[in-house]
């Protein structure tokens, strides 16, 4: 199965919280809360769709960078069990570390229940570490919270390879136009 990730809004509200809480049964974000993040202009939430059926949510994320902070947060990340261990959390996880490199952070945190190996796992083969835990973090069960934090590395770009020749453009290639456009209107 595949799937689209696409910016959430607040339209997807409904959908959202109907994975939060099928997914965090006794410790799911509140609507109202819920509803603040994906407004938060500090927010950075993605959903996802299967290809098949781009109405359908099927799992979601969500960072918060404060505005010039060298950190950010992992709110929450959700996928229904039906799209699990397809490499969709892997996906989502991987575009909050891209975001947070993009907005200049240089650390990520998240929490995780202790009870969680399987998403403690995904975050360790993405990088992240445990530094700390929170007792009793997760109400009412009582379940301890693993802090963890990810270096964000830098963005590095290496050559292929050694250049023998330089690249020549034939002059029968076709042009590229750029459409003209005024200082307000924004390129796509």
């Amino acid at each position: 199965m595949s799937f689209r990730l696409r910016r959430a809004s607040v339209d997807d509200l409904d959908a959202v919280m109907a994975i939060e809480t099928s997914v965090f049964v006794n410790d799911a974000w509140s609507s109202e809360g819920m509803a603040h993040e994906l407004a938060s202009r500090d927010g950075f939430y993605l959903v996802a769709t299967p290809d098949a059926d781009d109405t359908r949510i099927v799992g979601y994320s969500g960072l918060m960078v404060l505005p010039g902070a060298p950190d950010a947060d992992v709110q929450t990340i959700a996928v229904l069990p039906e799209a699990r261990r397809s490499g969709l959390g892997r996906a989502l996880m991987g575009q909050m570390i891209a975001e947070a490199r993009r907005r200049g952070v240089r650390e990520v945190f998240l929490e995780v229940r202790a009870d969680n190996p399987g998403a403690q796992s995904l975050y360790e083969s993405l990088g992240f570490e445990a530094i700390a835990v929170r007792p009793r973090y997760y109400m009412p069960d009582a379940v301890d919270a693993v802090v963890m934090r990810l270096r964000v590395p830098a963005t590095t770009t290496e050559p292929a390879g050694p250049v023998t020749e330089p690249a020549v453009v034939p002059s029968t290639a076709p042009a590229v136009v750029v459409p003209e456009t005024s200082e307000s209107e924004p390129l796509s």
